[in-house]
């Protein structure tokens, strides 16, 4: 049985020599591995996919969290048939829904999307013909901490293990957000300079830019500036205009973003403070 170990602790000896030694012992077999120690905060991340012997596969996490205790890690073991359960947010734009919607139809994308939730109908309809569950949650000021309670019950009623914020419109609570550490993801198109409020592509054509650019990243309290899983850009010309900048951010928004989701979804992304150490 396929099983992926993530892993990261203090830098020190001995730690992937206690991996292999755990794996040899229960007949496993190490069908990928991959490794970085990070020199100027002494820390060490590990990704290993594992072939796991089914009689085995109990008797094998039992004895790895055993073996590594004495570096105490922060350490997940998933086997690789347990998909991650995401929750998808949308407001009215779809672009970014699709394709995640595409890809995981496709068998491209490797979650298992258990909710669409949004604050305006728009893109009920989306959901539905895919036959994913939609959930309608409107949000004012006034009910903002009333919906995201919803929320919170409905990411722990469908056991989401992470969320997906496909252009939702809306800004979660500092509240919220810290009940999720690096389990929100966002996408937010990333100029130089960075434009801020509404139609940034105009603002991006009045002043002549040469990319564009979108971001994937874990949601904060820090708006829009948490620690980064993906990024790309596109070169643009002079020759294009408003509704052009638009279309060609939506596709480097859509395609940053479900590329982000894939990283997260084979856990091959792993925090480090602000930074990430990600293992493409």
């Amino acid at each position: 049985m396929p099983h992926v170990l993530t892993l990261r602790c203090a830098d020190q000896p001995g730690i992937v020599a206690a991996v292999a030694q755990t794996v040899f012992a229960v007949g496993a077999n190490i069908t990928d591995s991959a490794q970085y120690a990070y020199e100027r905060t002494g820390t060490f991340t590990l990704r290993m996919e594992i072939d796991v012997p089914d009689a085995a596969a109990s008797r094998f996490a039992e004895a790895l969290r055993a073996e590594l205790a004495r570096f105490d890690p922060v350490l997940s073991l998933r086997p690789t048939a347990e998909l991650r359960r995401a929750v998808i947010m949308v407001s009215k734009a779809d672009h970014c829904l699709w394709d995640l919607l595409y890809h995981w139809a496709a068998g491209e994308l490797p979650v298992d999307i258990v909710a669409i939730v949004s604050n305006h109908e728009a893109l009920r309809p989306i959901a539905e013909a895919h036959g994913v569950p939609f959930h309608l949650l409107p949000i004012t000021r006034e009910t903002k901490a009333e919906r995201e309670a919803e929320l919170h019950r409905l990411v722990h009623e469908r056991r989401a293990d992470f969320i997906v914020l496909a252009r939702y419109m809306q800004i979660l609570s500092d509240e919220f957000c810290s009940r999720y550490p690096a389990r929100i993801i966002n996408i937010h198109h990333s100029f130089l300079p960075g434009f801020k409020g509404a139609k940034p592509y105009h603002q991006a054509y009045d002043r002549g830019v040469k990319l564009i650019g979108a971001t994937a990243h874990y949601v904060t309290s820090d708006l829009d500036e948490g620690p980064i899983i993906e990024q790309n850009v596109v070169r643009v010309s002079h020759r294009l205009l408003e509704d052009d900048l638009v279309r060609t951010g939506r596709d480097v928004e859509r395609r940053v973003l479900t590329r982000a989701v894939r990283l997260h979804a084979e856990d091959r992304v792993i925090l480090t403070g602000a930074r990430t150490v990600v293992f493409d």
